[in-house]
């Protein structure tokens, strides 16, 4: 990784901590630079002293943390202390970030001014509303496909919406504040939008068991690449970490993954992923 005088815009994300290799990981991580940013796309680990840990670490290394939620920070495992659920899980969260110093997606979007730059960060917290699904099934036909193969997300089971009375409407509700948002910004300025879940469906396309798709983002933000003049996406979730262009846009999948997933990897697991400047 080479890293100008001025530092990087960096990234990773499925850190999963609870894992002690993957611990392991995040204790090695440094940046190149004292100006060096981190992006942190989410899936830090499934209880809230785990994810202070990780991101109390990170920022105490790195010039500035950015993070967003993905979906184990927001399960209420009956191991965790904490047994807050859905929407006051979240702003838990959000409140233990600011007390790092870590930036949020409740907070106001910085702007990255080193090289590659100017650039403006946004921390996105989506969710995802089932819409990703097998051609001519609705919402219950796939649901009822992935629970007959055993492709189940454990969301299911410990993701609560609270207080919506789904996942999808907690996904509609933050689609429309975040696009009133990102509608607000500077349209001079190119975005660096960041993600949990892939904002379009094709990064998709190549999972091993697709019906799982339909826990992985919304139709909604298919153009948001688009729309908001993104001069790179970043992402994590799928655990396939990978770059790929979708209309021009550079799209990083950035995750670390389970150990079982990435020892096999000629790659060593928890490299940084340069955002900007391009690589």
């Amino acid at each position: 990784m080479i890293v100008g005088k001025d530092g990087a815009l960096l990234a990773i994300s499925d850190l999963h901590v609870a894992y002690a290799e993957n611990r392991a990981i995040v204790e090695g991580l440094q940046p190149g630079s004292p100006a060096d940013w981190l992006l942190v796309a989410g899936d830090v680990g499934d209880t809230v002293e785990d994810v202070e840990w990780a991101l109390g670490l990170l920022s105490r290394r790195f010039a500035k943390v950015i993070w967003v939620p993905g979906n184990h920070e927001l399960w209420t495992p009956p191991a965790d202390e904490v047994t807050l659920r859905g929407e006051a899980r979240y702003r838990h969260l959000v409140d233990r970030c600011r007390a790092l110093g870590v930036v949020t997606p409740e907070d106001p979007y910085p702007v990255w001014q080193g090289p590659g730059g100017p650039a403006l960060i946004a921390p996105l917290f989506l969710l995802y509303d089932y819409s990703w699904r097998p051609p001519g099934l609705d919402r219950e036909a796939a649901l009822a496909e992935a629970y007959q193969t055993g492709i189940v997300c454990t969301d299911e089971f410990l993701l609560h919406p609270d207080p919506y009375p789904s996942r999808q409407a907690w996904c509609a509700a933050r689609v429309a504040e975040t696009a009133r948002r990102l509608d607000a910004r500077d349209p001079d300025l190119p975005t660096v939008l960041v993600n949990h879940w892939p904002l379009l469906r094709e990064p998709t396309r190549i999972l091993r068991y697709p019906i799982f798709a339909q826990w992985c983002g919304t139709e909604d933000t298919a153009d948001w690449h688009l729309r908001y003049a993104a001069a790179a996406v970043v992402y994590g979730h799928l655990h396939i970490p990978r770059t790929t262009w979708h209309d021009g846009v550079r799209f990083e999948e950035v995750s670390v993954g389970y150990p079982r997933e990435w020892r096999p990897r000629p790659t060593p697991p928890g490299q940084l992923r340069r955002i900007l400047p391009a690589p």
